[in-house]
């Protein structure tokens, strides 16, 4: 049998009718009934649903310098296994990903392990400091051709510097991705502020940080012209800033983790460190308006935030431990009990949130297309009756702060196909695909 030609039987093409997809050197050779092909591995694919590859706007891999947290390696290993065949690395590593010399690092490191395709997020300002632009133009004509700047973790606050952003993206057709986080009402926040807040007596965390940082940039994106991302919508007051914004025809997206879509501050009476995050886990209601923003498109992508941290920053008492959560092998299955099992998307609106609309704010022209005769075979199966409960040391991400732990969730992916290479199958990894060799 040929080693690069797969035969997919009868899987539901984006949740609809069940077809057959036939993949060969990469591409997709043939989309039909009773095809057939001697030479192929068969898949079954029934009762399996066939999607796009997901493509991530938003992951911490860490590397360089934060190998104690998560590598590349690992890091597109937990990719490959939720679904994923391409993430935008975030640029707060060590040293930070704001020269072309390190983000040309991050993409070879991504090249060399062959799971999924990684696009370097480069940094907007010097060391993360938001005090003088970046080397964006440098990274944009890199190896890496970024096309993503973000100083994530931090808010680029000034108001001068952010226009100065937006308009030197401009010149190459990039983005700005914004964490909205007002520093000076933030300080030394915990949680949102709200009821759970004043109960528990930790700093609240205020809705209108985030929202006034939004709504002051969407005004400067309209006055520049450039494009504007948000990342990590966690209000309803951001998901009405950016409806309004796109009413007036400003070019902003959005997007919105998975875990703001299932988890509220409530889960912070437990005071486990787990539930610790950057934006802060919100109420009921905003979760709500989140799901709504999504479904009615306001909310353009799902980005996963995964933010993997050693053990030991949080084991340990909740005011000391980091921020974040781990996101990539639990993405899909949270997506599916929030959205699709609510009847708020089908399987065809997941596509778009979480492959087509990425590809296309990240300007990462061979993924996120349709599963169509002649495009690339970024395609992954899956199983949308499975249930499985979240066991985080049985997960290939070097973190273990996964807020779902013991958590049952829905939808499983049994196989991955990257650039027509099966870098999953059966649920389990396979090898990684292996780049032709670059010629200087």
């Amino acid at each position: 049998m040929a080693e690069n030609t797969y035969l997919i039987r009868g899987a539901a093409i984006l949740g609809g009718e069940a077809q057959d997809l036939l993949i060969r050197d990469g591409v997709i050779a043939a989309r039909g009934t009773d095809l057939s092909d001697e030479g192929a591995t068969v898949i079954d694919g029934k009762g399996l649903v066939a999607l796009p590859g997901m493509v991530d706007v938003h992951t911490h891999l860490r590397e360089p310098g934060r190998e104690d947290a998560e590598t590349v390696e690992t890091g597109t290993r937990a990719a490959a296994l939720g679904g994923f065949t391409a993430v935008h690395a975030m640029a707060n590593s060590n040293p930070v990903a704001d020269t072309a010399g390190v983000v040309e690092q991050v993409h070879s490191l991504g090249r060399a392990s062959g799971w999924v395709d990684v696009r370097p997020v480069g940094a907007v300002t010097v060391g993360l400091a938001g005090e003088q632009l970046a080397e964006l133009g440098a990274m944009a004509d890199s190896r890496a051709q970024v096309r993503m700047f973000s100083d994530d973790g931090i808010c680029v606050h000034d108001p001068v510097l952010m226009r100065r952003a937006l308009e030197y993206v401009k010149a190459f057709d990039g983005v700005v991705a914004q964490h909205a986080q007002e520093p000076r009402l933030t300080a030394g926040a915990q949680m949102n502020e709200g009821t759970v807040s004043a109960v528990l007596g930790l700093t609240g965390w205020p809705a209108v940080a985030e929202e006034s940082i939004i709504a002051r940039d969407v005004l400067l994106t309209q006055h520049v012209g450039s494009r504007l991302h948000v990342c990590h919508v966690s209000t309803a007051g951001s998901v009405e800033i950016v409806r309004w914004a796109k009413a007036r025809g400003i070019n902003v997206t959005a997007e919105v983790t998975p875990h703001h879509l299932l988890l509220t501050d409530e889960l912070v009476r437990s005071y486990d460190p787990v539930y610790k995050v950057n934006p802060p886990l919100r109420t009921d209601a905003d979760v709500q308006a989140l799901r709504e923003g999504l479904a009615d498109g306001t909310i353009d992508v799902v980005g996963t935030d995964h933010a993997p941290h050693p053990s030991e920053h949080k084991e340990c008492e909740w005011a000391q431990a980091a921020m974040g959560m781990t996101g990539l092998e639990t993405a899909l299955s949270v997506v599916q009990e929030t959205m699709i099992e609510t009847g708020l998307m089908t399987w065809a609106d997941f596509a778009r949130v979480t492959s087509f609309t990425p590809a296309v704010i990240g300007r990462v022209a061979d993924q996120g297309r349709p599963l169509e005769v002649g495009e690339p075979a970024n395609v992954i199966l899956v199983d949308p009756a499975a249930r499985w409960t979240v066991d985080p040391h049985k997960m290939a991400t070097m973190g273990r702060n996964s807020p779902f732990k013991g958590k049952e969730l829905p939808g499983s992916v049994v196989a991955t196909f990257f650039k027509g290479h099966p870098t999953v199958l059966d649920g389990r990894l396979n090898t990684p695909y292996q780049h032709p060799a670059v010629s200087n």
